[in-house]
C-alpha cells in the first residue's frame, strides 16, 4: 500500500494538465469529488492507497512519478533561496511560497535554477538542489526515489538467501563465493601497507585486500560492496543511466551511493530485517549485534524501508561532525525538515553525542511549525588513520514523526506530548523563533529592532510580522 504521508501536489497538477481535463472531469474519472482533487493539488491531502490504484489504472501512473523531485528541492530549499537579503524588503510569508510551489511548480523551478546559476548557490547559505553541485543533484535522485530502489533490494534479498545456504556467516560465505565465482581471495593487510586506505581491490594479485583497521561489520560491507560491483554492475549502471546527470562526477557518487545500499541490503535483507525492526521496537544495539552491522549501517538502512506493502517507519537520517556540517542526509519517507538544512539546531542532542560516547541520546522535539518528532543520536568513529594519526568522527540523527514514534522502545516512559518537547529550529539564520537564548545570529532577511531600556534573552531582537 502507498504511504499515507505522500504528497504530490505539483505531480497531480502536471498530470490533469497533461491530459487536458479540468478538475471536474479528473475527479469524475478517479471516482473522488472536485473539492477533494482540488486539496489534493494544493498538498493539503497525502495520495491514499486506493486513489493510486486508480492513477495506475486510468492514467497509467508509475508511483515513481508521483514521488519526483518537487520544485526547487521543496519548501525548505525555496524559504532559503527567498531568505536572501535581496529580496528582505517583499516580507514573503512561508504561506506564499507553499502556494507558490503547488500553484506554479514551473516558475518556481526556473527561478530556483536560475538563483543558483547566478548565486553559485551561496546566495541564503548552502542550498539543496544547486545546479552546479554533483552532490546535491545526486541527493535529489536519492530522495527522488526515496531511497529504495526496490529491484535491488530483491536482488540483494534473493542472494543473502543463498549465501545463508551455504554458511551461517555471511562474511564467510560472501568470500567464499568471491573465491569460487570470481577467483578473488579477501586479505587482511596491516595499516602501515595500506596507509590512508581501508579497501583495495588487486586484480593482478587477484585479491580484495583490506585494511586491518576494519571491524568485522566494516569488512563485512567491504566485501558485499565488491560482490556487488562484479555481479549487479548492469542493474546499477541502468539507475545511473536513468538518472541522466550528464556529469561524470555525479554519476560516480551515484553509483557509489547505490553499491553502498546494495551491501547493506544484502547484509540486512529487507524482510528479515523489518521484521526485527517491529518485534524489537527498531532496537538499535539489537539490530547491530543480530546482523553483524555497525551503528551507522542500521540507521542508514532504516530509511531505505519503502517496500510497497511491506514498509517500515519513515526514519530520516543525518549525519554531522563536530563543527555541525552535515556530510549525510536521507530525508525519509515524510520528506523530514531536519534532514533538509545545512546547519542543526545546537538544542538538538545531537550535538552532545560527540560528549557521551556510545550512548544512544533520545529526544522529543518540536519544530516551528509544530510538528513534533523523536530522535535519536549517536556517536560513531571513522576506521583508520588520517593526516596527523587523527580518526573520523561524526554524530547520526535518527527520527520519526511523532505519529509514528509510540512502537519505539526508546519512546517507552516519555511524555510525547508537545509539553514534553524541545523546541528546536533549522539554524539561526533559518529560525524565527523570538525567544531562544541560544541565537548565535538573527534571521536572514528580518528586520532587526533596538530598545535601549530593555534587554532580551537573546541580543538580536526582530520584527516577524
Amino acid at each position: 500500500m502507498v504511504d499515507a504521508s505522500l504528497h504530490a501536489g505539483p505531480a497531480l497538477r502536471r498530470l490533469r494538465r497533461n491530459a487536458g481535463l479540468t478538475q471536474a472531469a479528473m475527479a469524475e474519472r478517479l471516482d473522488i469529488s472536485p473539492s477533494y482533487l482540488n486539496l489534493l493539488e494544493r498538498n493539503l491531502r497525502p495520495v491514499s492507497a486506493r486513489l493510486m490504484l486508480a492513477l495506475a489504472e486510468r492514467f497509467d501512473v508509475d508511483p515513481r512519478d508521483l514521488t519526483g523531485d518537487e520544485p526547487g528541492g521543496g519548501l525548505g530549499p525555496m524559504r532559503r533561496r527567498l531568505a536572501d537579503p535581496a529580496f528582505a524588503d517583499l516580507g514573503i510569508e512561508p504561506g506564499e511560497i507553499e502556494d507558490w510551489l503547488v500553484s506554479s511548480p514551473g516558475t518556481a523551478a526556473a527561478f530556483a535554477r536560475l538563483f543558483d546559476r547566478v548565486q553559485g548557490g551561496a546566495g541564503a547559505g548552502p542550498v539543496t538542489g544547486a545546479v552546479d553541485d554533483p552532490v546535491a543533484r545526486v541527493r535529489s535522485e536519492i530522495e527522488r526515489w526515496r531511497n529504495h530502489f526496490a529491484d535491488l533490494d530483491h536482488a540483494a534479498e534473493e542472494l543473502a538467501d543463498a549465501l545463508r545456504l551455504q554458511s551461517g556467516d555471511l562474511y564467510s560465505a560472501i568470500a567464499e563465493r568471491l573465491r569460487t565465482k570470481h577467483q578473488l581471495a579477501i586479505r587482511i593487510l596491516p595499516e602501515n601497507v595500506m596507509p590512508g586506505r581501508l579497501r583495495r581491490l588487486d586484480l593482478h594479485a587477484r585479491q580484495l585486500q583490506l585494511s586491518e583497521m576494519l571491524d568485522m561489520a566494516s569488512r563485512t560491507f567491504q566485501a558485499a560492496y565488491l560482490l556487488g560491483q562484479l555481479e549487479y554492475r548492469a542493474d546499477v549502471n541502468a539507475l545511473v543511466a536513468g538518472a541522466q546527470f550528464g556529469d561524470r562526477t555525479a554519476e560516480r557518487l551515484y553509483q557509489r551511493h547505490i553499491f553502498s545500499y546494495f551491501a547493506a541490503a544484502l547484509m540486512m535483507p529487507y524482510g528479515r530485517f523489518l521484521r526485527a525492526c517491529e518485534q524489537s521496537g527498531y532496537d538499535m544495539l539489537l539490530l547491530q549485534r543480530r546482523f553483524g552491522a555497525g551503528f551507522e549501517h542500521v540507521a542508514h538502512r532504516l530509511t531505505t524501508l519503502q517496500r510497497v506493502g511491506q514498509r517500515g517507519l519513515g526514519f530520516f537520517m543525518v549525519r554531522v561532525d563536530r563543527a555541525g556540517q552535515v556530510s549525510k542526509r536521507f530525508g525519509g519517507a515524510n520528506r523530514a525538515p531536519l534532514a533538509d538544512t545545512e546547519v542543526t539546531c545546537p538544542l538538538w542532542h545531537l550535538h552532545q553525542a560527540f560528549s557521551r560516547p556510545s550512548q544512544v541520546q533520545v529526544q522529543l522535539v518540536e519544530l516551528e511549525d509544530a510538528s513534533r518528532w523523536l530522535t535519536l543520536a549517536r556517536s560513531v568513529q571513522g576506521a583508520g588513520y588520517g593526516a596527523g594519526g587523527t580518526t573520523a568522527e561524526f554524530a547520526i540523527g535518527l527520527g520519526v514523526a511523532i505519529d509514528q514514534a509510540a512502537t519505539l522502545c526508546y519512546a517507552r516512559g516519555l511524555d510525547l506530548s508537545a509539553a514534553g518537547a524541545t523546541r528546536i529550529g533549522p539554524g539561526c539564520a533559518m529560525c524565527k523563533r523570538g525567544d531562544c537564548p541560544q541565537r548565535s545570529k538573527p534571521p536572514l532577511g528580518i528586520r532587526l529592532k533596538f530598545d535601549d531600556r530593555e534587554r532580551g534573552v537573546t541580543p538580536f531582537d526582530f520584527v516577524t510580522d
